[in-house]
């Protein structure tokens, strides 16, 4: 277990959690409404973490004075394409570890005891599940994102292609931009029309398997191997009344069994993810999309299809060779 200690009045310690695996910090001191954002920023930049004991709008202004410094050193974009990509990624990677450094506490039932705070018990419960004893320490950066994920998994996205919204769950790829789902629920369907049976693999919310069991799909296989997007996946299902149609299960790429069609949306681009949301982005060494693509001749029916749907951004920032699919 991974524990964080500072002096306040007495020495004190919490655990420490970072769901994008920032590095334990070494050295805490405590900060509040008096310190100065240059100061804030100097000490992150030298890998002092803050930890904040006083309001909690202050805090967050403290946070995009913080950025803004962060952001007078983004470097120039580099000519090329795949270059810039990267260059942008590591502006992204040090920013991160910057703005991580300003810390919250949440007390053992995931209370946050600051002036002003909002009650983030529910988000932090849904994010982290029940609270585990004793107070913890995480980034300010990631509690702002587990109560956006509350709202969001509250509010929902609506989906024209289902006439309904998808809920999605803190550190899962919500699918707020419908291309993607417009093709899969446009596309002809093989054998006439008449499926028997489909795998959706990497389903994440579920969006793409609800949209095929929508289209008369008789049984849909959905796969992913994060357990926080087949929790989701099958609250969706659940709530869409696809329960009986739609089966959720993983770690492994595909199910057991063949299937008539085989759907697919890995990953846009093959680089390394930081977070369980960078999954939905990042596939490391293009590993999914490998993983689909030598898999699928084996689990198809006759006269099935394997539908990839794939962005075209990787070959557009040279990342990827579009010749190598």
């Amino acid at each position: 277990m991974s524990t964080i200690h500072w002096v306040e009045a007495r020495p004190r310690c919490a655990r420490w959690h970072s769901e994008s695996g920032l590095p334990l910090p070494r050295r805490v001191v405590v900060a509040d409404d008096l310190m100065p954002a240059a100061v804030a920023h100097r000490l992150a930049c030298e890998g002092t973490a803050l930890l904040w004991r006083g309001d909690f709008h202050n805090a967050r202004q403290l946070l995009r004075a913080m950025d803004r410094r962060v952001g007078r050193s983004a470097p120039e974009a580099p000519g090329r394409p795949a270059e810039a990509f990267h260059a942008h990624r590591r502006y992204r990677a040090h920013r991160a570890r910057v703005l991580g450094k300003l810390l919250v506490l949440l007390e053992e039932d995931h209370t946050l005891a600051l002036r002003r705070a909002p009650d983030v018990r529910r988000a932090c419960d849904e994010a982290y599940g029940p609270p585990s004893g004793g107070p913890v320490a995480v980034a300010l950066t990631e509690l702002l994102g587990v109560i956006g994920a509350r709202e969001w998994r509250e509010k929902g996205v609506a989906v024209p292609a289902l006439g309904a919204r998808i809920h999605p769950h803190y550190g899962v790829f919500a699918p707020t931009r419908s291309e993607y789902v417009d093709l899969v629920a446009r596309a002809p369907l093989p054998g006439g029309g008449t499926v028997r049976t489909a795998f959706d693999l990497g389903t994440g919310t579920g969006v793409l398997a609800a949209v095929l069991a929508r289209r008369g799909v008789g049984q849909v296989v959905a796969t992913d191997v994060g357990a926080r997007a087949r929790e989701c996946a099958r609250a969706n299902v659940r709530r869409l009344g696809l329960a009986g149609t739609v089966r959720v299960t993983g770690p492994g790429l595909y199910p057991d069994g063949r299937a008539d069609l085989v759907v697919c949306n890995p990953p846009w681009l093959p680089a390394r993810p930081a977070s369980d949301l960078d999954l939905g982005v990042y596939d490391a060494g293009g590993a999914m999309l490998q993983g689909f693509l030598s898999g699928l001749a084996g689990r198809l029916e006759p006269g099935g299809e394997g539908w990839l749907v794939l962005s075209d951004l990787a070959e557009r920032l040279g990342l990827r060779d579009r010749g190598a699919l």
